[in-house]
């Protein structure tokens, strides 16, 4: 079912992106702009938006713009975090700045966001509120970014406390949930106490998403995965998982070994496996969501409500 829900809303986001971010001149700007926004995906985080207007009494068809906004701002954040990273692929293809280049993925990733807050200002909702939405957005984003340093500086430290992962975490990945949720609230005219239950439902969730984005980077098949399996791993990542494991004694040889083989990145997995780190990490990721859901106790029972539900769940039962 919820499949089923994602893909009716995925359809509405790719039909108004289409509209309201063409191809225009120059064109390779926009085909860059585009190359990971038309690559798929779930499109979670703007279906979350409209699924949080719907159970706060509003009209989510009327607020696709700012569900665009909110994937736009995630591809952007994807794009300049592969050059950061190096990455050679996303989603199964080539990286933007593999194909055009850092200078052009850096541009791509600026028209992205700046075109993110054009569109938010296109929603057919009253000024007010769409100024509020802004106002989360931006916050957002300089929390995504601040999350993103924390990232950096991890990698030049020995060891990161599990304290200051979750709030990694949170920076970088549950902010955008959190405004993806609170601003469909928001924008639906709902009271300050849902706005901010629908905030905390999206953040928690959205952290739980990450565990399990970790978890995933050890079990998940490359096929299903689109990228190198224990990537995290090998780029030595302090993850949840390579915390605890720090914290137990757990041998992990390949941690950072670039030049590691598949069969030495397969048997440092088993490792894992054995000594509970990768079973810590689901553990908490189901802890996080259970604690948005209760965060959803502001609204009142709708069918709405229930899909929200079923979508944390989700979050944590997919398979990438």
């Amino acid at each position: 079912m919820m499949d089923k829900e994602l893909e009716k809303r995925a359809a509405l986001i790719t039909a108004t992106i289409e509209k309201m971010l063409p191809v225009v001149h120059p064109k390779g700007l926009y085909e860059a702009g585009r190359h990971l926004v038309d690559s798929g995906g779930k499109r979670l985080r703007p279906s979350m938006l409209l699924l949080a207007a719907e159970a706060a009494g509003g009209e989510a068809a009327s607020l696709a713009p700012a569900a665009v906004s909110i994937e736009l701002i995630h591809n952007f954040t994807l794009i300049h975090d592969d050059i950061m990273d190096n990455a050679d692929v996303r989603r199964g293809r080539a990286a933007v700045h593999k194909i055009w280049g850092v200078p052009g993925a850096i541009l791509a990733g600026d028209t992205l966001y700046s075109k993110a807050f054009q569109v938010l200002g296109k929603t057919p909702a009253k000024p007010e509120l769409i100024l509020g939405a802004m106002n989360v957005l931006s916050g957002t984003c300089t929390a995504i970014c601040e999350g993103q340093w924390l990232d950096m500086e991890f990698e030049n430290r020995d060891r990161v406390s599990e304290d200051e992962y979750m709030e990694m975490i949170e920076k970088k990945t549950g902010v955008l949930y959190g405004a993806s949720a609170s601003m469909g609230a928001l924008l639906a005219g709902a009271s300050d106490d849902v706005v901010r239950g629908l905030d905390e439902f999206g953040r928690l969730t959205g952290m739980g998403f990450q565990l399990q984005d970790d978890v995933l980077d050890l079990t998940a098949p490359e096929k299903i995965l689109g990228k190198r399996r224990g990537g995290d791993l090998v780029e030595g990542k302090k993850t949840l998982i390579m915390i605890h494991a720090f914290a137990h004694g757990v041998n992990v040889d390949v941690f950072g070994r670039k030049d590691a083989t598949p069969e030495q990145i397969e048997n440092t997995i088993s490792v894992l496996e054995k000594s509970g780190s990768i079973e810590y990490a689901r553990s908490r990721s189901v802890e996080m969501v259970a604690r948005g859901k209760r965060a959803l106790d502001v609204l009142p029972e709708s069918s709405a409500k229930a899909l929200l539900l079923e979508l944390a769940d989700y979050m944590i039962r997919r398979r990438y």
